[in-house]
């Protein structure tokens, strides 16, 4: 495990003493049983426990005539994970899969040998138990242009039955309005218990320029909001916790944890799945079978790397790897992360959320008995704001705001300078100018990126990454984009709100852009291609098209073009990124997958064979409406 502040060992007690004070004990220790030994065959397989896999093993599992394996190559969640504020420390753990992108000589500049790192849940429940827990569906245009693109059924008015599905809105003033949310679904939505005083002082700010303050998740996104998140009673609640948890004692759902699938069995003549081989405790090569489907949803990056090392994918590629050859699809394709940079403001007021601040124990205190108090916070994260950056007046901003009472540069150690893999000298001669003194940053956040990367194997061996080419600021129209945003993000700094705490723009110059002068385009640019912050959305490469787009891998129902009872269920099948954070809307991909797939099984006679989806075949219509 990584290297630790001292306050973190404090942290680690607090969490033991606060799981038996907490009000909500009913739940917090009841996690998914880890069955030792599983069958031989099940009706489903599903590969990763993460956010889709907890509601996809969760859902399929109410019918009691079904068997489900879920296996998930992680362990438990801890109860630090649990603590909503220590959400930095659990990346570079050993929950976070601690993938890093190619070396690039346009972005990540700062980071050691030009790599970003790419935090991944591994752990059940995924990356659900370790983000930052913000509830964002994205736009409805999001939506109705993947219907546009040919995807029937994935329209806003279509899947937005599927957001509420799993809403449990704590918020009275957002439950008024029935047709957008709800209540008494597994996954409890609610802003946190505590916040700064900055948070009230962003949405003044917003005010002061002549935007909107609302619900962006409602009838309109572009706009202001206290953060909402995945929280209850101070708590963490995962897609795991949510999902998993009130399925545990189900008899026909079994979870393996520490399974580390290692590749689908597919039949090379009749392209069917028929099993999924896994590691487990020192064993190889174990072996489940299925009677219906195998379900990848390992994530963006697990998802496309297991299909290649099971023979889908660029035949070429997977030639180069001596790969037998299913189904020659473009798989690690359409890579898309939501990329952010953005300027950080010093204050004269100590109002900022601080690490001191946060590991008094008081604050602990508070926490373990009340749960509430800084601890309860989303990692610091406390506005959220949308906007276009050319002022357009139609609703679908392309920038994003995450408000942060802090930065990198408020650990009083250097813990959280390592999480962005920093060469040293960006936090000597930058960010430890910061760590004393109270601040704030307006991540900004580009929601539609242009630029495309990519994943392919580095071998056939499964424990041995894929490579990862992010292309970050391939197409220079990001760049445009997320300047403009840094700009407008810069006035709301400079409002009359914010200078009343002594707001000022950190104008110390960040090494490598030292020959631009502060708050110019230049020197944005240079700073972003430095300073190459991931929101962590990794998606798209697996992606979802109809049978005539050559760049699909799965149809609507999402199933793998031309192999029987396989799908891919993640935001690996995202055509284009959604405009906001990704949990929710991989939540509601595996709704709405579930429900499919128990749709598909009613209606058709008993042990059926799964259909196999055919691409490019204008005969094959009825495969995209079923």
């Amino acid at each position: 495990m990584a290297e630790r502040t001292a306050p973190f060992w404090i942290f680690t007690i607090m969490a033991y003493i606060s799981s038996y004070l907490s009000p909500d004990t009913s739940n917090i220790d009841k996690a998914p049983i880890d069955v030792k030994t599983l069958n031989l065959e099940y009706d489903f397989v599903i590969v990763g426990g993460g956010s889709a896999g907890s509601v996809l093993a969760s859902r399929l599992s109410e019918d009691p005539n079904v068997t489900v394996a879920l296996l998930e190559a992680g362990g438990q969640e801890t109860k630090i994970s649990m603590i909503p504020g220590l959400v930095g420390y659990l990346q570079l753990s050993d929950m976070d899969w601690q993938y890093k992108t190619e070396p690039s000589s346009t972005s990540c500049l700062a980071m050691i040998d030009h790599r970003c790192n790419f935090p991944r849940g591994k752990v059940i429940g995924g990356s659900s138990s370790i983000n930052f827990m913000l509830y964002v569906r994205g736009n409805k245009r999001d939506y109705d242009q993947w219907e546009w693109m040919g995807n029937r059924g994935w329209g806003f008015d279509k899947i937005l039955p599927f957001f509420r599905m799993s809403e449990d809105n704590q918020n009275p003033s957002f439950l008024e309005d029935r047709e957008y949310h709800r209540s008494g679904g597994y996954l409890t939505v609610s802003e946190a218990a505590w916040r700064t005083r900055l948070s009230s002082t962003f949405l003044d700010a917003a005010y002061e320029l002549g935007y909107p303050v609302g619900d962006c998740n409602g009838h309109h996104q572009t706009g202001f909001m206290i953060p909402q998140g995945y929280i209850r009673n101070g708590y963490r609640c995962s897609n795991a916790r949510g999902f998993l948890r009130p399925a545990r004692d189900r008899p026909n759902l079994h979870v393996a944890l520490n399974a580390f699938a290692t590749k689908v069995l597919i039949h090379p003549e009749l392209k069917r799945a028929y099993g999924v081989t896994f590691n487990r405790n020192k064993r190889s090569d174990l072996k489940v079978l299925v009677r219906r489907e195998v379900i990848l949803s390992a994530g963006a990056l697990s998802s496309p790397q297991l299909l290649m090392l099971s023979g889908i994918g660029p035949a070429s590629h997977l030639a180069e790897h001596n790969i037998s050859v299913i189904q020659d699809l473009p798989v690690g394709r359409n890579l898309q992360d939501h990329v952010a940079s953005g300027p950080i403001f010093t204050i004269t007021e100590p109002v900022s959320l601080m690490t001191n601040l946060i590991s008094t124990f008081p604050a602990l205190f508070q926490f373990a008995t009340l749960g509430t108090g800084p601890l309860t916070t989303f990692g610091g994260v406390e506005g959220l704001g949308f906007v276009s950056s050319d002022n357009a007046t139609y609703d679908w901003p392309d920038i994003e705001f995450q408000f942060l009472s802090g930065s990198h540069g408020s650990d009083d150690g250097d813990f959280f300078y390592k999480t962005l893999g920093l060469k040293r000298e960006y936090w000597d001669d930058y960010y430890r100018y910061l760590h004393k003194i109270h601040h704030f940053t307006i991540i900004t956040k580009l929601l539609r990126p242009l630029s495309r990367g990519y994943l392919q194997l580095k071998s056939t061996d499964p424990y041995e990454y894929p490579e990862i080419i992010a292309n970050y600021f391939d197409k220079e129209e990001d760049m445009h984009v997320l300047v403009k945003g840094i700009k407008i993000a810069v006035e709301l700094g400079q409002t009359e709100a914010f200078k009343r705490f002594g707001a000022k723009l950190f104008e110390h110059q960040l090494p490598g852009c030292t020959d631009y002068h502060i708050n110019t385009e230049e020197y944005w640019d240079c700073y972003s291609r430095h300073l190459t912050l991931t929101i962590y959305h990794y998606s798209g490469t697996a992606k979802m098209g109809p049978y005539w787009d050559p760049e699909s891998v799965v149809d609507p129902q999402l199933r793998v073009y031309g192999v029987g009872g396989l799908r891919v269920i993640d935001a690996s099948i995202f055509p284009t990124i959604p405009s906001g954070n990704t949990n929710a809307p991989v939540t509601m991909v595996a709704e709405k997958g579930a429900h499919m797939i128990q749709e598909y099984y009613e209606s058709v006679p008993s042990n059926p064979v799964p259909l196999i989806p055919v691409k490019g075949a204008f005969n094959n219509k009825g495969n995209d409406e079923l």
